[in-house]
């Protein structure tokens, strides 16, 4: 007994809800069933960023080509990961809350430096990885006021909709979803819908909790593209391979 408890207080639940459910076998508590569902997702979703993106890296390097996708889209979509990330280690956030924004970071960097490099731009990919590895490095140094942290945190919402509105735009105008991979974006999808709880139950921030919302909302319109134009997208690739 002592082993368990001390395997998930307090990581996985706080001692409270320990008791409710191992010495009061009170398995059915709302508030500490919240915790626990909220803990699971956290580390769930944490766990599948790690390789959420992985499909996309492969996709672009197997075609040797990132077309259809937007660096400005990129760029937008790491100042928002960025943001979150600086933001909730500033505000002592546990991990489990925001942890799978380091690995999607990481992921979309590499995106970010194959979209420069397969479009012959690598000495400008290399200095697009310096220049944002120095201006995070900065943001997380004690010099940057809270209220510049608060703000950035607060560029999210905007970020991440110009962000997917560039892609959506993109996929318009092209007729078809290009490099995009499906798993990645249904990933995204699902992930930001759980985050809105997870968020809610272990942060309490609202300002989170509206990011998450955003999201939401914008990776469900990418999704409903790539749904809208999947035959589309077969035929691009039927008609490229014919001339091949």
């Amino acid at each position: 007994m002592e082993a368990t408890r001390t395997l998930l207080v307090p990581g996985i639940l706080p001692e409270r809800c320990y008791d409710e459910f191992f010495l009061n076998y009170n398995l059915l508590h709302v508030e500490c069933l919240k915790v626990l569902i909220s803990k699971m997702l956290g580390i769930g979703i944490i766990v599948g960023s790690v390789m959420v993106k992985v499909p996309q890296i492969i996709k672009i390097v197997r075609s040797g080509t990132a077309e259809g996708l937007s660096f400005q889209s990129v760029l937008l979509e790491l100042l928002a990961l960025s943001g979150t990330m600086v933001y909730s280690i500033t505000h002592g956030f546990p991990f489990s809350s925001w942890g799978e924004v380091l690995f999607l970071m990481v992921q979309t960097l590499i995106i970010g430096f194959l979209i420069q490099h397969l479009g012959g731009r690598t000495s400008l990919g290399v200095m697009f990885l310096g220049v944002y590895f120095a201006l995070v490095s900065v943001l997380m140094s004690p010099v940057i006021p809270m209220v510049i942290v608060t703000v950035l945190q607060a560029t999210n919402v905007p970020a991440v909709i110009i962000s997917r509105l560039i892609q959506a735009v993109t996929n318009y105008r092209n007729g078809h979803t290009g490099q995009l991979s499906a798993v990645t974006v249904a990933l995204l999808f699902l992930g930001s819908l759980a985050r809105i709880f997870t968020s809610v139950q272990e942060t309490g921030d609202p300002l989170m909790s509206l990011t998450y919302v955003v999201s939401s909302t914008c990776n469900g319109l990418i999704f409903a593209q790539l749904l809208y134009y999947w035959n589309v997208r077969s035929a691009v690739d039927k008609k490229k391979k014919k001339k091949n």
